[in-house]
């Protein structure tokens, strides 16, 4: 069994630890958003009314296995803390939902129109950043 240190020279670049990150969820068997949730994240996204698209995430949220919530809070809450230092870094949180998006939340099955099911999951995302304490 190969050993990481996560001191050596080849972690240091945020790039190579953010796309590690990122490979880790694309490879879940399942992504943290269950694929049974997908469509009601989607619909949620979709409601005209602000305020009653952040109560609808925040309901699917909570449906999560406790795995997947805690996790979910874990990752979003450090991205929050990464868009803190968005005069440095440039990650707002439309591109952390740019980034994260496809690979937090995706179908079972790849849709026709790629780019509006991964506009709708970068928004689902950025929904997620954006009212952080209200959701979780």
């Amino acid at each position: 069994e190969e050993r990481l240190s996560l001191a050596d020279s080849e972690w240091s670049d945020v790039h190579v630890v953010t796309g590690a990150l990122k490979l880790f969820f694309r490879e879940l068997p399942e992504p943290l958003v269950p694929y049974r949730l997908f469509d009601p994240f989607i619909e949620a996204i979709k409601l005209p009314d602000p305020q009653e698209q952040v109560e609808r995430v925040a309901e699917l949220v909570q449906s999560l296995p406790p795995a997947n919530y805690a996790t979910l809070r874990y990752l979003l809450a450090h991205l929050c803390r990464v868009m803190e230092r968005v005069d440095v870094n440039r990650m707002t949180c439309q591109n952390i939902g740019i980034v994260f998006g496809p690979t937090l939340l995706r179908p079972e099955r790849e849709p026709v129109s790629l780019v509006a099911g991964m506009a709708q999951q970068n928004q689902a995302v950025e929904l997620l950043l954006a009212h952080f304490d209200r959701i979780f």
